[in-house]
């Protein structure tokens, strides 16, 4: 059954002409059985043999087949041809004039007026020498009813496909944008993960060189010192791979993994943890906190603990040897102030690993784009006197 369904579909004009032959077999039987003479019924043929024509290719020539049919009826009129099976392609044509696409809506309404008046001409040109008034209206009425159905189930099928054709085209185009979305998400996710993976590298790997050189200065005149030195430079490298398997475990799955061997999100608490790391690879650091702490959204506390990482790990990069530094967070009713300063070198160094003083490079660039996805504010620059500034303050909801 499938399989003749598609040979359906694909074949229309062969279904077609098959009805056209069964049609036009139909109307030769019925002219050559009436009792009229020959040349009436030679008359007929023609007529026949257009409408079978009409009925095989109304599908692939629409409007030329249309007009074919409206001159059949004409000259049935004016031959005095009678109705015949094949007739019943003028209901075909005007059905497929209406339910057609290629067609427009003008031409499809002035078939509709053509089709109304078949039946009158009809009635006036065979019936009304026949005397009964009544009847006559009477059949003229009958025989309009099938032509106006024949255009409004045509025009429904009509406004139905262009309704599918719109839900079709509607669901191509917001597949199309889901998936520009979805890229647009995954270029995120990946600007955000590069962020994620720099500060942790950039801070942790900073702190185990700085360790490391000062173990190899110590290593024969204090050797507890590069002890010490040795057992920070282990510590940050165990914390520095828990992160970036926390972060390789979001990637592989989607979600953060619980297991001891992975840490969770930084926050604003873990800021004075960092603060005493930074402490204990040599910078002397002041820490301050004003306001009455409290939980704040997830996305605000890691930019606060990113901001506050990133500022120190280049402080301690590029301040100079005798640079120090101070933290300042400060809690508001509507959000978190951050203060970094250092009194080191300033602008006069290259502040950031891939710039300069303007601090062109990818930890400025970093810290403005995670502030941005929060809706807070950045200000970073040389202080007056030396060293250098950053300020950021971070609403609790977004702008």
């Amino acid at each position: 059954m499938q399989r003749l369904y598609d040979f359906l579909r694909r074949h229309p004009t062969g279904v077609d002409t098959f009805w056209a032959v069964l049609l036009c077999g139909i109307a030769m039987l019925e002219v050559t059985g009436r009792g009229v003479g020959a040349a009436p019924k030679l008359l007929a043929v023609p007529s026949v043999l257009a409408m079978g024509a009409v009925v095989s290719l109304r599908r692939k020539w629409t409007r030329p087949m249309f007009w074919t049919a409206v001159g059949t009826g004409v000259y049935q009129l004016l031959t005095g041809t009678e109705a015949h099976t094949a007739d019943f392609g003028m209901l075909m044509i005007l059905y497929t004039v209406a339910a057609s696409a290629e067609v427009s809506r003008r031409f499809s309404r002035t078939a509709f007026a053509i089709g109304m008046t078949a039946s009158p001409l009809y009635a006036l040109r065979f019936h009304v020498d026949k005397g009964d008034t009544t009847d006559n209206v009477f059949f003229t009425l009958f025989a309009i009813v099938p032509f106006a159905l024949a255009w409004v189930l045509g025009d429904s099928l009509r406004t139905r496909r262009a309704y599918y054709a719109q839900l079709v085209e509607r669901n191509q185009r917001l597949e199309k944008e889901r998936e520009a979305q979805a890229k647009v998400a995954v270029a995120a996710e990946r600007a955000r993960i590069a962020r994620e993976l720099h500060d942790v590298v950039a801070h942790n790997v900073s702190v185990m060189v700085v360790q490391a050189d000062g173990a190899a200065y110590v290593m024969d005149v204090a050797p507890e010192q590069a002890k010490e030195a040795l057992q920070t430079i282990s510590g940050t490298g165990r914390q520095a791979l828990a992160e970036m398997r926390r972060l390789l475990g979001v990637l592989r799955t989607g979600e953060p993994q619980e297991s001891e061997d992975y840490v969770p999100q930084p926050d604003v608490e873990q800021i004075e943890v960092l603060v005493e790391q930074v402490r204990a690879a040599g910078l002397t650091v002041e820490f301050e906190v004003e306001g009455a702490p409290r939980k704040l959204p997830s996305g605000v506390e890691l930019t606060a603990y990113r901001i506050v990482q990133e500022a120190l790990t280049n402080t301690r990069k590029h301040g100079g040897p005798d640079a120090k530094a101070s933290v300042r967070l400060v809690y508001f009713d509507d959000g978190l102030g951050l203060l970094v300063e250092d009194d080191g070198r300033g602008a006069a160094h290259e502040l950031y690993e891939d710039g300069g003083a303007d601090g062109a490079g990818h930890g400025l660039i970093g810290m403005r784009e995670r502030v941005g996805m929060v809706g807070g504010t950045l200000d970073a620059g040389p202080r007056p006197g030396g060293g250098f500034r950053i300020s950021a303050l971070l609403p609790l909801k977004k702008k």
